[in-house]
């Protein structure tokens, strides 16, 4: 039941690990260094983009009344919102750009177009999420405290609701964020200070109202006699929005392959240790140049999790480093097609609405929850013929058949 010892499942000893760390520290002091003017150009063109489709979408808006207008109106508004959303707003909100000490762009002060409070994100994602990555009990991305993802999340009467809840969660994601913080679940069972909690109620309620003031009121009502073709423009690129940011988010974290991992390793993680969990707990999807920008470059999730506050204009040409490594290591390098992904997740979701005793595979071996237990033997080996590593990605692939 999820993963306790994480150099055994990876088939790593200790100097394995420490020295993966070292070549991953090389490679992040490779970028750090390297960070300059064809960066800066990036972010800024991409800024000017976004608010170019904003404004131009809100223009076309006035003429809502006609069908096509409205079309064009909400795609370009709903492309604006996707990009400040996961190119700009997450990724400027991690430091990706602190670098450069422009205080438009700085994590700082970056607030985001969505219902969610970026301070509350800050902590719930930068801090607690990177850091914790899929370790139960500590990381709340695991299911966002809704959804049961892994056989280690006991299974309750609700948890057929599982693909229902879903449903809801990606059309209203940016309130998926916004209530997150308040740990709704811990409030019930009395683990949250009342007063905390009320306070983070009312800035909650304060970005609620404004989002919803400018989105269903303010600009609506700006374009006169189109106001409810405007507002329904408004709502569908929203949902447009929350439903491409939840699938793109879903598809790093929950296909088969992203695990799940216990506290047992934390008190002592070393660095090295970190990144192996980072590697092992995260996904990828195959993204040409144009899907990889719209996705915020979170098509790479496992290079954004190694490293979360380098530019994302770089995580492409990081990936192929990284891929090195898992190649020297022999260690899964876990992608796959968009809709691949996307579908696998939606598989765990709808299957873990049964409880563990109608699901085929054990706790310790199904696609969604596996364990070093998966193994009978989970050490590293040197190949005696060749001399090459066998290790996780071997040992994966011995027990499939391939």
């Amino acid at each position: 039941m999820a993963i306790s010892e994480v150099a055994d499942y990876a088939h790593l000893t200790g100097a394995d690990i420490e020295a993966l760390g070292v070549e991953f520290d090389a490679i992040r002091r490779d970028i750090e260094a390297s960070r300059g003017e064809r960066d800066a150009r990036y972010v800024h063109t991409v800024i000017r983009l976004q608010r170019s489709l904003e404004i131009g979408g809100r223009v076309v808006l006035f003429a809502s009344v006609f069908p096509p207008a409205w079309l064009a109106g909400t795609a370009m508004l709903g492309t604006a919102k996707i990009i400040e959303n996961m190119e700009l707003g997450h990724n400027i909100m991690h430091g990706q750009w602190d670098w450069m000490n422009d205080p438009e762009i700085h994590s700082s002060s970056w607030e985001w177009d969505i219902a969610g409070v970026s301070a509350h994100w800050k902590q719930t994602h930068n801090y607690i999420h990177h850091k914790y990555t899929n370790v139960l009990g500590m990381d709340d991305d695991v299911g966002y405290g809704l959804l049961r993802v892994t056989r280690d999340q006991r299974w309750r009467p609700w948890s057929v609701g599982n693909p229902v809840y879903n449903l809801v969660l990606q059309l209203f994601f940016e309130y998926g964020v916004a209530f997150q913080h308040l740990e709704l679940g811990k409030v019930t069972e009395g683990g949250v200070d009342r007063v905390e909690f009320m306070r983070r109620c009312r800035e909650v309620a304060g970005k609620v109202g404004k989002q919803t003031a400018k989105d269903y009121v303010l600009y609506p009502a700006l374009t006169g006699p189109a106001f409810l073709p405007t507002f329904t423009a408004n709502l569908a690129a929203n949902m447009i929005r929350n439903v491409w940011s939840n699938m793109v988010i879903f598809c790093g974290h929950f296909p088969d392959g992203a695990e799940k991992f216990t506290t047992a390793d934390l008190d002592d993680e070393t660095r090295g240790q970190w990144y192996l969990r980072q590697m092992l707990g995260s996904a990828n999807f195959e993204a040409g140049t144009v899907m990889a920008f719209l996705s915020g470059n979170l098509c790479y999730q496992i290079e954004h999790h190694l490293f979360p506050d380098l530019p994302s204009n770089r995580l492409r040409e990081i990936s192929v480093r990284v891929r090195a490594l898992c190649e020297k290591y022999d260690l899964p390098y876990t992608t796959g097609s968009l809709p691949v992904q996307y579908l696998k997740s939606w598989r765990t979701i709808a299957k873990l609405a049964l409880p563990n005793q109608f699901l085929q595979a054990t706790a310790d071996d199904a696609p969604e929850t596996a364990s070093e237990r998966r193994f009978a033997d989970p050490k590293p080996r040197i190949d005696p013929v060749t001399g090459s590593r066998r290790g996780l990605l071997t040992a994966l692939r011995d027990r499939a058949g391939v």
